[in-house]
């Protein structure tokens, strides 16, 4: 049978949500997923917690082929389950309303955000007609589930509960991890490179403990998945919203005031000799959870990438400086909220 020239636009274009807590290794993921297109055309929907957007540069910076500037929307500055009405419904109508839209969406949410509004949004008159969820991937830092960062009663928030009683018995990390899991139609253990063979025991019983019943898991590293694992898996999740357990369900808003953010821009180094030890005495000393950003080099005709998740640090050449760019440092700091700002930034002062 032969198909109309108008059947394409009446099918519903797939969407699939990328979640996972901060520095899980959603980015390269996507990166991944990308370079494994086959041709297919996807626009990207990234969402930063934090003003100063990292996430996009990066995967810009990889020059896959079909990727484009016009291709990847950017929500910065607060995360996109916040603000559904005012970023996410837009933008999604903006590339829906495009006269040759993309053959697949893929969303990457803030680490800090909660999927399952979401969702929600695709119920939304705007949308529930010409998009759908094709899935939820969690994208799950191991090695920070083997050292407990998502366990009961970790020590950066052991000290507020006990000094407030109405707090609740699980931490804010915690809550995230199991909003994020529970919403998932498919988990990706990444890092899997950072973990042992004994660890994995317990990483699988959180991981178990969280999930809804028979989701499978991928172990991986650096976000080294086929497109054809992840994109195609016909969820269809706005329909099975009811039975993604949420700790916020039946509120009208949730905000997160345990976390904050704030950028720091500074010039060229003249060097990266101090940047390691300063980074790590910033880790010891306050309650940050992830840095990142870009730093300019004196002498140096490429871009540094920073990028701290808990207490690792990496940083690599991601590409040149053109002649036209501005050459900037600027780094987004991500903690609990309470993180002195003040000495933060005295200790990245250079």
């Amino acid at each position: 049978m032969l198909q109309k020239p108008n059947d394409q636009k009446l099918k519903k274009i797939p969407a699939t949500v990328v979640t996972g807590f901060l520095g899980a290794g959603k980015t390269s993921l996507i990166q991944n997923l990308l370079a494994t297109a086959n041709g297919k055309r996807i626009a990207l929907i990234i969402n930063e917690f934090g003003d100063l957007g990292v996430d996009k540069e990066l995967i810009l910076g990889c020059k896959i082929e079909g990727c484009s500037v016009g291709d990847i929307v950017e929500l910065a500055n607060g995360c996109i389950c916040c603000t559904v009405a005012d970023d996410f419904l837009p933008t999604m109508k903006s590339l829906l309303d495009r006269s040759d839209p993309p053959d697949h969406i893929i969303i990457e949410t803030s680490g800090l955000a909660l999927p399952k509004p979401l969702l929600q949004a695709f119920s939304w008159p705007e949308v529930n007609t010409r998009a759908t969820v094709d899935g939820v991937v969690a994208v799950v830092d191991s090695a920070a589930v083997a050292d407990g960062i998502f366990a009961n009663n970790p020590v950066a928030v052991q000290a507020q509960r006990e000094a407030d009683e109405s707090l609740d018995h699980e931490t804010p990390l915690e809550e995230l991890f199991e909003e994020q899991v529970q919403c998932a139609d498919i988990i990706v253990l990444n890092k899997s490179e950072l973990v042992n063979g004994d660890a994995w025991n317990v990483i699988e019983a959180k991981v178990l403990e969280c999930q809804r019943t028979n989701i499978k898991s991928i172990k991986t590293s650096f976000g080294r998945v086929d497109s054809a694992i992840l994109l195609g898996l016909g969820a269809e999740a706005e329909r099975d919203v009811g039975n993604r357990r949420s700790h916020h369900d039946g509120e009208h808003e949730h905000d997160h005031d345990d976390f904050d953010s704030f950028v720091l821009e500074f010039g060229e180094l003249e060097s990266s000799e101090n940047l390691d030890a300063k980074l790590r005495l910033v880790i010891q000393n306050h309650d940050v959870l992830r840095m990142k950003g870009f730093v300019a080099l004196k002498n140096k005709s490429m871009r540094l990438a920073v990028q701290v998740v808990g207490n690792r640090v990496e940083s690599y050449f991601d590409k040149a400086w053109a002649d036209s760019d501005a050459r900037y440092s600027r780094l987004v700091i991500i903690g609990f909220a309470g993180m002195d700002k003040n000495e933060i930034g005295k200790i990245l002062s250079f």
